[in-house]
């Protein structure tokens, strides 16, 4: 049985690259199938969309597909992501994504070469310790995304916002729920 899993996730392919690696490891060591390709899918300015991983199992019944979509959950994909291939599609995902957008252009020129996205990332990984983590990123022509994943796109928010407030470079952001 051939399915794919429209992931409901802003990845790069390195980062879509390492979901479809345990998937595959999980599958070869349980003998039920295989990871057989995936893709990412972009905006038209070059931000990431969604991805897709196409699977293929061995047995072609819905234990199968059910095993799957419980292995999913328990791992932790976003919410909104979807098993196709059969009818109806499963969705499937039990992550809240929270999408921070950084501005790149309209900043006072000394904040860009005082300040240190790496650091933001540090500070917004700490703040949402033990209940979000980043998985991606992406770096546009004016805006720079970071994209983490989490049990609570409100909690996330809450944790950071702290340090939102007060840190220079991040002037002028946005946020957004994304799963």
């Amino acid at each position: 049985m051939d399915l794919t899993l429209k992931l409901n996730a802003r990845f790069q392919p390195k980062h879509r690259f390492e979901l479809e690696d345990a998937l595959q490891e999980i599958l070869e060591k349980k003998h039920l199938g295989e990871v057989t390709g995936g893709g990412t899918a972009q905006k038209p300015d070059g931000e990431i969309a969604y991805c897709d991983i196409e699977i293929h199992l061995i047995h072609n019944d819905l234990d199968g597909v059910k095993w799957l979509a419980d292995l999913l959950n328990r791992i932790g994909i976003p919410k909104g992501s979807r098993l196709q291939g059969i009818e109806p599609e499963l969705t499937v995902g039990t992550l809240e994504g929270l999408a921070y957008y950084s501005n790149g252009v309209d900043l006072p020129a000394e904040i860009y070469q005082t300040c240190d996205i790496n650091y933001v990332i540090e500070q917004m990984e700490r703040a949402m310790e033990g209940i979000g983590r980043m998985y991606s990123y992406w770096e546009g022509n004016t805006w720079t995304a970071l994209y983490f994943y989490g049990t609570s796109f409100a909690e996330m928010e809450k944790k950071i916002k702290p340090f939102v407030e007060e840190y220079p470079l991040c002037r002028k952001c946005r946020i957004e729920q994304i799963a």
